[in-house]
């Protein structure tokens, strides 16, 4: 099964802030063991950096890229295509363009999207399915 990160569970597993860091971890486990692919937008991954870096500096924020790359965790570059789906999906609804990539990264791979993030339920009018990794 693929599943498709967004920066929200990634940020909440480096925080150890449950429950997504609960869900973050077995999402890993079951990566590992070939059970699920793991599949994040480069700009999401550039999120999770700048994240990172304004709370704890660059050199953490590195540290952090080196670890998610070590990982079974798929990037997904921004092609073209991508962006403009991003880009119609942050005209129609109030969400951030990275979210948008992330949004258009799991409906592009016809996969859920694990988040905890509540503007993304908002998509749900495009088929956009969730994983919700969130308190309830």
């Amino acid at each position: 099964m693929t599943l498709a990160l967004d920066s929200w569970v990634i940020l909440a597993w480096l925080k150890d802030q449950a429950p997504g860091a609960g869900v973050m971890a077995g999402l890993w486990e079951h990566a590992e063991t070939g059970r699920a692919q793991l599949v994040m937008n480069i700009v999401n991954l550039g999120e999770v950096f700048y994240i990172v870096a304004k709370a704890r500096g660059e050199t953490d924020a590195r540290t952090v890229l080196q670890n998610l790359q070590g990982r079974r965790l798929e990037i997904e570059s921004a092609s073209d295509e991508l962006v403009l789906e991003a880009a119609t999906l942050k005209a129609r609804y109030p969400i951030s363009y990275a979210d948008a990539f992330a949004a258009a990264t799991a409906l592009g791979r016809g996969a859920p999207l694990v988040t905890g993030d509540p503007e993304m339920r908002a998509l749900a009018g495009e088929g956009l399915r969730l994983k919700w990794a969130g308190a309830k």
